[in-house]
């Protein structure tokens, strides 16, 4: 089973990127978080900069348009098989970029996605 990226995540329990971690872990899903800040959710270390990854399932962003043009070259070099865009972070130039690279695009909750069990 690939892992899932978390690319935002935060040590702030109020961001969803925090919890998606937490219900990914809850989900036996293996998890990677990425953030700007270094932390820890849980047991999930959160990792900064643009670390080395193998076996990338899915990245699952929870960054904002704006901030998305660093992370794009990453993203792409992870070669997931998909990339979950959730509210708030939809962006059609990525969206094509990842298209374009042969990687699925979802536009959706990775919260609700895995609370009704479609992940």
């Amino acid at each position: 089973m690939g892992k899932t990226v978390v690319i935002g995540a935060s040590e702030n329990t109020d961001r969803y990127s925090n919890r998606a971690v937490r219900s990914l872990v809850q989900h036996n899903e293996p998890v990677v978080a990425v953030g700007l800040r270094a932390g820890k959710i849980g047991d999930v270390e959160i990792l900064t900069g643009f670390p080395v990854l193998e076996d990338v399932e899915t990245v699952t962003l929870y960054v904002g348009p704006q901030n998305q043009p660093s992370w794009y070259d990453y993203v792409l070099s992870l070669k997931p098989k998909r990339v979950i865009f959730n509210p708030g972070t939809e962006n059609p130039e990525f969206e094509k970029l990842c298209t374009e690279a042969g990687i699925e695009t979802v536009e959706a909750c990775t919260l609700v996605m895995l609370s009704v069990g479609n992940y």
